[in-house]
């Protein structure tokens, strides 16, 4: 019963997940492969055809292993990332939102952004 149950929410898992790197597809607001990187690893739980599938995806299957193999992000998805981040905390500056959240929301994709820059190159 248990393991049932693990494989219920592995793969429910991967569903969201995959579901919201879909999304990502039309909206830039959501990221698309690091959703498809979690599909992929809830996949490898419980749904290896659908770890095998994604692994195997002409446009994202590259980018899934090479996130396994070496942690490797392109520097095109880093500019891209941290374009998208620059534009967003620019933004919430003229939005009506609390100061602590215009100081913390930039503050944390500014992390984010340095942690991406530190990631590896695909060979």
């Amino acid at each position: 019963m248990l393991r049932h149950t693990q494989i219920i929410l592995w793969r429910v898992t991967a569903i969201v997940s995959l579901i919201l790197g879909i999304l990502g597809l039309a909206l830039p607001i959501v990221p698309t492969v690091p959703f498809l990187i979690l599909a992929a690893w809830a996949g490898s739980k419980a749904w290896p055809a659908l770890e095998s599938w994604l692994l195997n995806h002409r446009l994202y299957g590259r980018h899934i292993r090479n996130w396994r193999a070496r942690g490797a992000v392109p520097r095109s998805a880093k500019f891209l990332a941290t374009s998208m981040m620059s534009v967003s905390a620019i933004g919430l500056q003229f939005a009506p939102a609390p100061l602590w959240l215009r100081v913390t929301v930039p503050a944390t994709m500014f992390v984010a952004a340095v942690w991406l820059w530190t990631r590896p190159e695909p060979q």
